[in-house]
């Protein structure tokens, strides 16, 4: 009986160890949308839209800029983007994805210490990948420089390209979060030469130059004293 039960459970070793075996062997590639089905969201731009999320808070020092290609990724301009992490056409199977939005277990959860991506930023990012991770070329502007308002220019283009890093006073060149630390940098000059690039300062965005439009948004809102408007 002792003989019997010990087959038994060595059968039983050898079956499970079959059965995991055979599903470990058992993977598939993800799903790829095919080229000519990646249509993109007419109302997403790549340069516009997209890359300024990952330059901003993903390609810094010691993450996933050229220097430092934490984990192997780098994530300053289209084809470094593309070439891993993300899936066109498969959101879910996108690990750039996962680390973002999905917080799975085992996978690290981004961006590191910063404030996690807004609503807003996770839409973009899940549609343009949803419809291929096309990069669409010139895009078509939506600024408009006789807006200039703090609420309706000014703050969205912060949190657009500066919060990424900007996030904390303690953050190289302070922090850009709010109205009063905003203002701070646009009273002392900061705002406008790191943007301008002009001598002695930093030129920001690192990896990016905001447009003309944009850059008159700010320079016309400083000139009229950083109002709270």
């Amino acid at each position: 009986m002792k003989h019997r039960k010990l087959g038994i459970l060595a059968g039983l070793v050898l079956l499970f160890g079959v059965a995991a075996a055979g599903l470990h062997s058992c993977t598939h590639a993800p799903y790829v949308l095919p080229a000519a089905q990646r249509t993109n969201d007419p109302e997403i731009c790549f340069e516009r839209d997209i890359l300024p999320i990952f330059i901003s808070n993903c390609a810094k020092g010691g993450c996933h800029d050229a220097e430092s290609r934490k984990s192997g990724y780098q994530l300053d301009n289209y084809e470094h983007i593309v070439s891993k992490g993300i899936v066109p056409g498969n959101v879910a199977a996108s690990t750039i994805w996962e680390s973002v939005d999905m917080h799975i277990f085992g996978v690290t959860h981004m961006p590191e210490d910063a404030p996690d991506l807004t609503a807003a930023q996770l839409d973009l990012l899940r549609r343009w990948i949803a419809t291929g991770a096309v990069d669409s070329g010139a895009c078509t502007s939506n600024c408009d420089s006789s807006n200039y308002t703090f609420s309706g220019a000014i703050l969205p283009l912060t949190q657009k390209y500066c919060v990424g890093c900007h996030n904390s006073a303690s953050a190289p060149g302070g922090s850009l979060t709010d109205y009063a630390s905003i203002r701070e940098a646009a009273v002392n000059g900061r705002l406008v030469g790191n943007i301008e690039h002009l001598p002695g300062y930093n030129a920001m965005p690192v990896g990016l130059t905001l447009s003309v439009c944009q850059v008159a948004q700010i320079t016309k809102w400083v000139a009229a004293g950083a109002p709270d408007n």
